[in-house]
């Protein structure tokens, strides 16, 4: 039970055991170690296709203790509060732990209980209320699509930002895929209600986007975001972004995209911007005020959409950016936004999205990665998982 590390690591998930899989590969390693209070660990993105019924939720969990890299102490508690001043955090259980240098992978906040109505009723039999963003939920959304026997399915995204800007799509796409496969797409009415303001923010996927939406025949209500559900009538509120108008629908099914936020350990430390995310150059990754001080994935400030993806390109610049500082050197590895969405758009087929902070695609295939195709489905159904498990997870990819 050591009360200081070299380097100390507040996360354990995607970024957080990525960084300390890299760190361990260089040569002289620092000493690390990560705090990390779950004893599983997601493999997330999976979890859409859970809920179209393709893969069982079991799929997307480990123990955590298999994934923390040999060498690296595992501290099983959470961060209560950050005091950079003095190099030390606090745990909830009343650890105090010093540091050389912080790594900050906390990840997001989903704020369930910011839309009234929602978190008594999601994922409960009945109520027609689902959501894939948690592992007690993910199920219940693929008990909504197969039993759904017609009337109007609502999927909907908010204003906040959130995990894989692409995912409340994801499952609109399969759901209305099942629909017409078995029969009840005829009677049905399918919606995509989002607080943005159209359906992609990338011009090149945007346009495909769009012939989707068009031949699937879904009804897009853009700038309404939800604001609250009264499940015993199954109606949904959405308010019209920019205006003080409120709509009210009705739902036979519903999958909600949650709220999500910074953790809010995070939204009242010194470290946070004035969104409550951690303040880091978008470059280096590294902390604007506290120069031992780096971040990278959901909870960062990075402005970039927050996916796994974006984690593979961000940890090996802030590996080699700690690395530098740590021998005294300028760090000079830069981080330009790359992210990718994998956007299924039925059971089968998929379009790889993949570009940087200014919207420009940053493909890595030769082909023409908006066209959907068969082959990245299968990529991010077998493929993808691998990589995560045995490959960034191990330092590796």
């Amino acid at each position: 039970m050591k009360n200081h590390y070299e380097v100390l690591i507040v996360g354990g998930g995607t970024g957080g055991i990525t960084v300390a899989a890299q760190l361990r590969h260089k040569t002289n390693p620092p000493e690390m170690a990560i705090i990390e209070p779950s004893t599983k660990h997601y493999y997330q993105p999976i979890w859409t296709l859970v809920g179209g019924g393709v893969v069982p939720k079991e799929v997307s969990e480990r123990d955590e203790a298999d994934y923390i890299p040999a060498g690296v102490d595992w501290i099983p508690d959470a961060v209560a509060s950050f005091d950079p001043d003095n190099n030390q955090v606090t745990t909830r259980g009343g650890r105090a732990i010093g540091y050389d240098y912080l790594v900050v992978a906390a990840g997001i906040q989903i704020d369930w209980d910011k839309i009234p109505g929602l978190k008594e009723s999601v994922g409960k039999p009945g109520t027609g209320v689902c959501s894939n963003y948690d592992y007690a939920t993910v199920e219940s959304t693929w008990e909504n699509i197969r039993n759904f026997k017609g009337g109007t399915a609502i999927f909907t995204m908010p204003g906040t930002p959130i995990k894989c800007g692409g995912a409340p799509q994801k499952i609109l796409y399969l759901a209305e895929d099942y629909f017409r496969q078995h029969g009840v797409r005829d009677k049905s009415t399918v919606v995509f209600a989002s607080a943005g303001e159209r359906i992609f923010g990338v011009e090149k996927y945007r346009k495909t986007l769009e012939e989707v939406v068009a031949r699937k025949g879904i009804e897009t209500w853009f700038q309404h975001d939800l604001i609250a559900l009264h499940p015993d009538q199954k109606e949904a509120v959405f308010k019209k972004v920019g205006t003080d108008e409120t709509v009210t629908a009705h739902y036979d099914m519903i999958h909600v995209t949650p709220p999500m936020s910074a953790p809010d350990f995070l939204k009242v430390s010194p470290l946070a911007n004035a969104e409550g995310w951690v303040d880091v150059d978008k470059f280096t990754l590294r902390h604007v005020r506290y120069p031992n001080v780096f971040a990278l994935g959901d909870a960062s400030s990075l402005p970039t959409s927050k996916t796994g993806a974006a984690i593979r390109k961000e940890a090996p610049v802030l590996v080699k950016n700690l690395m530098a500082v740590r021998s005294g050197k300028t760090p000079v590895a830069q981080y330009h936004g790359y992210t990718s969405c994998p956007v299924v758009t039925g059971y089968g087929t998929l379009v790889l999205a993949e570009f940087d902070y200014d919207g420009n695609p940053d493909e890595t295939f030769p082909f023409n990665q908006a066209k959907e195709r068969h082959s990245m489905y299968l990529m991010k159904k077998y493929a993808l998982p691998a990589m995560y498990w045995h490959g960034m997870l191990r330092g590796r990819a």
